[in-house]
């Protein structure tokens, strides 16, 4: 499946009372990521009348991320099943390559004027299975 990777570094405003990554924050960048993986891989077109909602998050937090540090987020769609999509996000520190953080979603896809489910077309899923250059 087509991969998508961003670089960020951690900021004040990301950290808990503990001085690490606010467990809040993991999902916002999880969501963040699969927002802006999904408007590369598909044109405007075809996705304006579209909407993803989700339908469960499985967050496994292996170690903290810290101020200063960088993370690398990787993110790639793992299968579609009518309606979901079941997507992979992973994060790792830079210097170390460590796993601290991987998620499983389950993202329901929506026709965005009436709110139902729609199944997620052949052409979405040829979009995504498309090797990354």
């Amino acid at each position: 499946m087509k991969r998508y990777q961003t670089e960020i570094e951690v900021t004040l405003e990301d950290l808990d009372d503990l001085d690490h990554v606010n467990n809040v924050r993991y999902v916002q960048w999880i969501q963040d990521i699969s927002k802006t993986h999904w408007e590369q891989v598909v044109p405007e077109s075809i996705r304006k009348n579209m909407i993803w909602v989700v339908r469960r998050h499985d967050i496994l937090y292996k170690a903290a991320a810290l101020l200063g540090e960088r993370v690398i987020i990787t993110t790639y769609v793992e299968s579609f099943r009518g309606f979901i999509s079941k997507r992979i996000v992973e994060m790792h520190l830079v210097t170390t390559d460590k796993l601290i953080v991987r998620a499983q979603t389950d993202w329901c896809l929506l026709n965005k004027e009436t709110g139902k489910p729609m199944p997620i077309s052949e052409e979405i899923h040829t979009l995504f299975e498309t090797p990354s250059p």
